[in-house]
């Protein structure tokens, strides 16, 4: 299903996951279409309020932590910088789709990174 929402379908997600030589590219990807997906789901249900937002972005989140063996194995990890800008992504998500008053640390409270 193609994005409807103009401002996440021009999103270069990841984007200084993908400038930096430590995280690898195929890895990356992984992240990206997890970010994807969700704001799918968001599209074809829109979540009726914060509740159901955090339960989207908790089950994004757990497929985040699923990948921490994948960027390790490629001699990585998902570390302070990618910390940061994949909980920029998640807040970035929230505001697209209406939700200014999501809390940073709700749309991502299962992280294992």
């Amino acid at each position: 299903m193609p994005i409807s929402n103009e401002h996440v379908a021009a999103r270069p997600f990841l984007r200084a996951l993908y400038r930096d030589d430590y995280y690898p590219d195929h890895v990356v990807d992984r992240g990206r279409a997890v970010l994807l997906a969700l704001c799918e789901r968001i599209e074809a249900d829109p979540p009726a309020d914060l509740a159901a937002l955090y339960a989207l972005t908790r089950a994004a989140t757990e497929e985040f932590n699923g990948l921490e063996a994948a960027f390790e194995a490629a001699g990585s990890e998902i570390e302070t910088v990618a910390r940061e800008e994949i909980a920029e992504e998640f807040r970035f998500v929230a505001r697209a789709y209406g939700f200014a008053d999501a809390d940073a640390e709700e749309l991502i409270a299962p992280r294992e990174w």
